[in-house]
Order: structure tokens, then sequence, then C-alpha cells
């Protein structure tokens, strides 16, 4: 069961590219993806056939933003390749799944950086990950979480 909704081609990274190219017309000025798309969500609960599973996936990713965020970094301090991808990984996915679309791009970046054994650009992001987290979080609380029934 896919929690993600896919482009046609299969290729689920296009949904974080900028510069798309609307109707054939040539080069877009760069798309910045929403900060939360609601719909994630609302596709979630539908496939789950439980909006309130989707609601509580939304909370308790809120809830474990901190812990995530410092198992991150932590890596990324370390140099620990290995536990850093994995954070990127794990970052990237969850943050897809509630719909936090620039933190799983943001993430997607540095699990790139990583995968290149590039470390010092995968840490040049991290400030940038932390404001995303931060900023997806609080939207999430706001817009979802305390005001969806």
């Amino acid at each position: 069961m896919s929690f993600l909704s896919a482009p046609d081609d299969g290729d689920a990274s296009a949904a974080f590219s900028p510069g798309l190219f609307p109707g054939g017309a040539g080069p877009a000025a760069p798309e910045v993806a929403p900060l939360v798309d609601p719909a994630a969500l609302q596709d979630l609960g539908a496939q789950l056939e439980s909006p309130s599973v989707a609601k509580g996936f939304a909370r308790d990713y809120a809830k474990m933003w901190d812990q995530r965020y410092s198992c991150l970094a932590s890596a990324l301090d370390r140099r620990d390749e290995a536990g850093s991808l994995e954070a990127a990984l794990s970052l990237k996915t969850s943050s897809a799944m509630v719909g936090g679309l620039q933190l799983a791009g943001l993430a997607g970046d540095l699990e790139e950086a990583v995968r290149g054994g590039d470390m010092a650009r995968a840490g040049s992001l991290l400030a940038e990950i932390a404001e995303s987290g931060s900023e997806t979080v609080d939207e999430l609380q706001y817009s979802y979480i305390l005001w969806e029934s």
C-alpha cells in the first residue's frame, strides 16, 4: 500500500522538483513546495479508512520532531554516514506522509548529499531543516491536529 501520491511516471522525487514546465511553455520560475499539503493526510486517512489514525500519525510526528531532529544532527556531527542516511530517510518518508513537502524535499537533498559522501553539504542543510521542521510542526498543530475533527 502506498501512502504517497506519486507522479504517473513513478518518479516520486519529481513531486519535490522545482522548475516544472506547465503546459510545455518553457522553464517556469522555480516553485516552492507548500509547507504542508493537507491532502496528504486526507489521503492517508482514506487509505487507512480512518481519519483519526491519520490525525494520530500527525500528532505523533509533531511530538517526535525534536527527537528526530536531534538524532539527525547527532549523526551528522559524528560524521556517521549510515546513521545520517537512516535519519534522513526517516525524516523524508514521515514528512511526506504528513504532507510536509518542503521538509521532505530538504531531507531528500540531505539524503543525496550523504549518499554522495558529501557530509559537509549534508551538514550545511541542517539549519534549513531545523527551520522547516519547526514550521511544519507548527502548521500541522495549528491547521490539522487542533482544528480537524
